[in-house]
């Protein structure tokens, strides 16, 4: 039996129904939680808020990963670099699961923006796509190295004592380097110049918004 070919109304609704799971869905993870289960939350309720912060950014910016790499995989010429977008996505929908756990263990919520992030994020995935899959590989692969980057700014930012908080945020750091590496091996080429400059500032307008709203 040969598989079905979708249309561009197919592939549309496809990309909604991801979108909102990723953005209002309570994904299962594939790996449990890190960190000591049942840890309690900062008791200060300054840290608390601030804790949860910093998760709701990272919950916001693993949505925007799904949408990018959904969408570069909208685009993607080849067989092969569609399958290890899409099984990107699949892996970080792990990191998608222990942000919105600890938020709720947190007793905050994520981004209202949530829906916002992902269309957009479809948007550059597709256009990143649409240069060739060397370029939007190296375009993954820039990703996730500026990801690194602002994790460990937040390893930074977290309280010492919030073990929880932390062993999530060291894992999905790993992860991210894997990905990073994954993707380089693939044929991923370097971007130009000014690309990752560009990526920074949207980086910076979106997590310093999902930290509040």
């Amino acid at each position: 039996m040969t598989g079905r070919c979708l249309t561009p109304l197919d592939r549309l609704l496809e990309l909604a129904d991801s979108g909102l799971r990723a953005s209002f869905g309570r994904p299962s993870a594939a790996r449990p939680t890190p960190g000591p289960a049942g840890a309690a939350p900062p008791a200060d309720a300054g840290q608390r808020r601030h804790v949860a912060g910093l998760m709701r950014v990272n919950h916001a910016g693993e949505v925007a990963a799904q949408g990018l790499y959904h969408g570069q995989a909208l685009t993607a010429r080849s067989e092969g670099t569609r399958a290890a977008m899409r099984r990107a996505a699949a892996e970080e929908g792990d990191h998608l699961a222990w942000c919105r756990d600890r938020l709720e263990e947190l007793g905050s919520r994520t981004s209202l923006l949530n829906p916002i992030w992902y269309a957009g994020s479809v948007v550059i995935g597709a256009a990143a796509g649409l240069f060739g899959d060397h370029l939007s590989l190296g375009f993954m692969a820039e990703t996730e190295k500026q990801v690194e980057g602002h994790l460990d700014g937040h390893l930074e930012r977290l309280p010492a004592d919030d073990l929880r908080s932390r062993a999530i945020v060291l894992q999905m750091k790993e992860d991210e380097v894997g990905h990073g590496q994954s993707a380089l091996a693939a044929g991923g080429a370097e971007l130009p110049a000014p690309v990752p400059r560009l990526m920074r500032l949207v980086a910076r307008f979106m997590t310093g918004t999902a930290y509040w709203v």
